[in-house]
């Protein structure tokens, strides 16, 4: 999540990837003001779609369809390894790095409304 000026992120929770995923997140976009969604870009070291991109290319599309609002792709590259820089627990480091994917794309969008 980020603060309501969309300027910095910080951890929220960690959902099970199961088949609750898509409703918990439905459950939070209603309770919160929600009005983007940025999910992490899986490529390998060359920059290439990964074997879970495709799983990632239907999730995003079945968010966009629930929700309405648009999902964004971020790159996810090293966001895991600079969250066990942060934490040592499984868990914090998923929120850690999930922070971290929106704290770049938030700095990108941030930077390129200032420069026009």
């Amino acid at each position: 999540m980020s603060d309501e000026d969309g300027r910095v992120a910080f951890p929220r929770s960690v959902l099970k990837n199961d088949g609750g995923a898509v409703a918990a997140i439905l459950q939070m976009f209603r309770k919160e003001k929600i009005d983007g969604i940025v999910l992490g870009e899986s490529l390998n070291f060359k920059g290439e779609a990964n074997a879970v991109m495709e799983k990632i290319l239907a999730f995003k599309a079945l968010l966009e369809k629930e929700t309405g609002v648009p999902v964004y792709f971020e790159s996810e590259f090293l966001s895991s390894k600079q969250a066990r820089n942060i934490h040592d627990s499984g868990e914090l480091n998923d929120a850690s790095a999930a922070a971290i994917i929106l704290q770049s794309w938030l700095d990108k969008t941030n930077n390129k409304k200032i420069e026009k």
